[in-house]
Parts: C-alpha cells; sequence; structure tokens
C-alpha cells in the first residue's frame, strides 16, 4: 500500500496514515456495537465520523468501543448544523463540539470539519457569530489541531478553500477512477499546503463490485456513456489480473495529492476486504494502460 509521504498533521501523535476508515453507516445496524469494536482494534485505527451520522450514534459507539481500546486509535469529526431549524452559526458549532466530544470520550481532536453547510452561505459561514470563526477559536484554544472543510456538491468547497481559513479538506465521489472533478479542489488545496481527504474511491459502489449500484455512480443514474466505460475498466483490470474494487482503492492511494484515502466500512467483512485491497500489488503497466482509455465521460453528479 502506498504511503504518502508520511503528512503530519497538528494534535496527530505520528503521520497521518494513507487510508481512513469511513463511518457513515456505523450505528445503523443491529450488531454495530462489534463493528466498532473491530474498527478500534483492527488494522487501520484511524477513523472519520460526524455529529449527524446515524444521528450521533456513530460517534457513540466509537467512543464506547475507544474506552477498551489501546492506544494508537485516531478519529476525525465533524460539525453538523442543528437538523431540526438547520441553523448553523457558531453557536450550533460549539454545540455540535460538545456533543461529539461527550459521545467520544476525548477533550481534543486533530481534525475537526465544517460538513455540509448547505443552509448558509460562505459569507454567513465567515461573518462574526458564524460558523468559521468558532471552529477557528476551537483551534486557537488547542481544542482541535486543525479545521477542515468537507462539502458534497457545486463549487462551495472551492470557496471555502479560498478563503484561507482552512488546514484541511475533504472531497466526496468527486476523484475517482472514472472522475476527476476535483482537480481544482487538489489544485488549490496544493497550493496552500492542505491535508488532502479523498473519500468514497469507489464512486457510492459502482467501483467496488456492488450488484445493487451497478447503474450509479455517487448515487446518480449513469448513462450508457459512463457504463461503457465502466465496462471497458473492468476488461482492463481484467486483463491485468485485478479487480475493479483494487484499481479504484490504489488509483486514490496513488496520487500524491492525496494525504489519506476515506473507505466508508459497514461491515467486518469490508473491513476484512478493504485490507485484501489495500495489499492487492498494481502492475505499473496497468497506469498505463488506465491513461490510454482518455478522459472518462461526464459525471453524473455536479
Amino acid at each position: 500500500m502506498t504511503d504518502q509521504q508520511g503528512r503530519r498533521v497538528p494534535g496527530l501523535d505520528g503521520p497521518l496514515q494513507p487510508l481512513t476508515v469511513g463511518t457513515s453507516g456505523l450505528g445503523a445496524n443491529p450488531g454495530d456495537e462489534a463493528l466498532a469494536e473491530k474498527m478500534v482494534s483492527g488494522r487501520f485505527r484511524q477513523l472519520d465520523t460526524s455529529n449527524n451520522y446515524a444521528g450521533g450514534r456513530s460517534e457513540a459507539l466509537i467512543g464506547a468501543a475507544l474506552k477498551q481500546a489501546s492506544d494508537g486509535v485516531t478519529v476525525f469529526s465533524k460539525a453538523d448544523r442543528d437538523t431540526g431549524t438547520g441553523v448553523f452559526d457558531g453557536d450550533r458549532v460549539m454545540r455540535s463540539w460538545e456533543e461529539t466530544i461527550s459521545r467520544l470520550g476525548v477533550e481534543t481532536l486533530p481534525i475537526y470539519h465544517l460538513h455540509d453547510p448547505m443552509t448558509i452561505t460562505v459569507s454567513e459561514a465567515m461573518a462574526r457569530g458564524g460558523a468559521v470563526p468558532a471552529l477557528v477559536a476551537l483551534r486557537e484554544q488547542g481544542l482541535v489541531g486543525a479545521i477542515g472543510i468537507a462539502v458534497g456538491g457545486g463549487t462551495m468547497v472551492e470557496d471555502y478553500i479560498r478563503t484561507g481559513a482552512f488546514d484541511a479538506v475533504l472531497t466526496h465521489n468527486r476523484y475517482t477512477l472514472v472522475d476527476r472533478r476535483a482537480e481544482e479542489i487538489l489544485r488549490l488545496a496544493t497550493e496552500r499546503d492542505m491535508t488532502v481527504f479523498n473519500a468514497a474511491p469507489f464512486g457510492g459502489g459502482i467501483l467496488g463490485g456492488s450488484p445493487r449500484h451497478a447503474a450509479r455512480y455517487g448515487y446518480r443514474r449513469i448513462s450508457p456513456e459512463f457504463a461503457a466505460h465502466v465496462e471497458r475498466l473492468k476488461a482492463l483490470c481484467e486483463r491485468w489480473g485485478i479487480t475493479l474494487a483494487a484499481a479504484a482503492l490504489h488509483f486514490s492511494l496513488a496520487e500524491p495529492r492525496i494525504h489519506s484515502t476515506v473507505v466508508g466500512v459497514t461491515s467486518a467483512e469490508r473491513l476484512a476486504q478493504l485490507e485484501s485491497l489495500a495489499d492487492t500489488v498494481i502492475p505499473d503497466g496497468f497506469w498505463a494502460d488506465l491513461a490510454a482509455l482518455g478522459s472518462p465521460p461526464p459525471s453524473p453528479i455536479d
């Protein structure tokens, strides 16, 4: 598995790991307590969660598992708007923070993201009493090592990066084997020496071999042209003796502008599969053949 330069992040005891386990689905199924325990005791012990994942249950299960875990587990989380009112001001960020650290049972976090601020404008977020000044205050107080922006959709994430307020960015379903829409995000973040997380390298399942998501990318129905491109990718992978899922994961892991790839895990089986995919060796010649396929067709999202 590619080691992406061992990037250092304030608040982390060691270098940032190239793989982060996404926990957006943790807490949605019976028995997820056992899955949380496997996450904090397994090989990939860097977790990404959020205040509103599974109504807060994701954080609660991670917190319970952390009480039994040994050292060496890293958790990142995100501030979320009020689910009832949509309010996402500075006060809400502080309440979200307090809810998060209470559930996780920690006092500080290495990275804390502003998550999907769709109910406010960038100007509102940056204004006095807004969400971003509250995040900055948490950083200045040493309660978080770094602050990030995690937004899906449109060009809002680029606008937040341009403010210069953030240390990290998390992009989602925008940089995969079949999608390069995050190029501008990567360019802007690299110019500012920001830490970059790339989430959803399987595009919502289509690149991970999920039959249920075979006709969708990023949860949107794909075009015949897009489907044909995916089939060409599958055939290429077969010729090289690798799976499409392994190629999709390593496409993100091999990108030097990405410091950690976030892969959502919803079961113990998926966690074990992630280990296998990470250990897959991708032949050098595969990347040249991939480039020869040309640019992917337009993505069905954004």
